[in-house]
């Protein structure tokens, strides 16, 4: 099977990348916008996308989009970039589908950052979209042109809402802050609201996995499938499990506030996925220690 992994040189693209790679039957090209040398890879310009020449060239049964910009706070800064890169790259793609490669599969990694604070947890796929942030209303806006193009078009699109992922590579969000903070500060952090939010993690090996399930066992036509271990973790408790596992033997506080965009409350109801067969390989603790072998690789 061959698969386009555009944005491969990214935190889950390149994660993806790897996995595909150690998969057998898997053809992996790869697209991103640095500068390369590898093989099977193109370069794509990020100011003026154009997906043309790679579909042209070469024919794929999946084309998997990991691209895109994943930072609520900067959403807010700039939100016409963001529009950019999580909506309008997403048309592009689609409308190349269209055009030369129609049989191709697309799947677009959206974000559960669509449901904002869900009315109730778990929060299943057909809940209220109620974004919070520019970030939000633009993964919004990219699963609507997946599901315009399946519906249009015919072509064989899905949405993937991934709540909290993490993983080796991960150099921002909670834990790469958390970890950054503890190299400067010995005695004591300081994180961002009151440690009762809560979020539904997903290692990053794990949503590799979901990805090859659904691209083999799931037939799409522009649907949204939530992709996390169905699982609420209080932030304070996943703090204090990180915090344990970097050896940190100072303090934390939570400051009290909330970032403007930041959900209170999260847990997916994965029960499309779980019948695809998806059980996660790793909990948090499993997950957070091969990320902290990784980070100190890093000094």
């Amino acid at each position: 099977m061959n698969i386009l992994v555009i944005g491969s040189q990214g935190f889950i693209g390149q994660n993806l990348t790897r996995f595909l790679e150690n998969t057998p039957n898997y053809r992996v090209h790869k697209a991103d916008i640095l500068s390369l040398s590898l093989p099977n890879y193109s370069q794509i310009s990020p100011q003026n996308t154009d997906f043309s020449l790679i579909f042209a060239n070469q024919k794929f049964d999946f084309c998997i989009n990991c691209a895109g910009a994943a930072n609520v706070s900067r959403s807010f800064q700039v939100p016409v970039a963001d529009f950019q890169l999580n909506a309008t790259h997403v048309a592009t793609l689609l409308e190349n589908i269209r055009v030369w490669q129609p049989e191709c599969g697309f799947i677009n990694l959206s974000s559960a950052a669509v449901y904002g604070n869900p009315d109730q947890i778990p929060v299943a796929e057909n809940a209220d979209i109620q974004p919070l942030s520019p970030y939000g209303f633009h993964k919004k806006m990219a699963e609507m042109l997946c599901q315009e193009y399946a519906q249009c078009f015919g072509l064989k699109t899905a949405s993937l809402r991934i709540f909290s992922a993490f993983g080796e590579g991960l150099q921002k969000q909670l834990f790469w802050d958390i970890y950054q903070k503890t190299l400067t500060n010995p005695e004591e952090i300081l994180l961002f609201g009151t440690g009762d939010e809560s979020r539904d993690f997903i290692y990053v090996e794990d949503l590799c996995r979901a990805i090859v399930l659904i691209i083999n066992n799931l037939e799409l036509y522009g649907q949204a499938i939530n992709v996390a271990n169905g699982e609420e973790i209080f932030i304070k408790d996943a703090v204090q499990i990180f915090l344990t596992k970097l050896n940190y033997r100072g303090g934390v506080k939570f400051n009290g506030q909330t970032r403007v965009g930041d959900p209170l409350r999260w847990r997916a109801d994965i029960s499309q996925l779980q019948r695809l067969t998806y059980q996660p390989s790793f909990d948090l603790k499993a997950g957070l220690s091969n990320y902290v072998k990784w980070l100190k690789k890093l000094n």
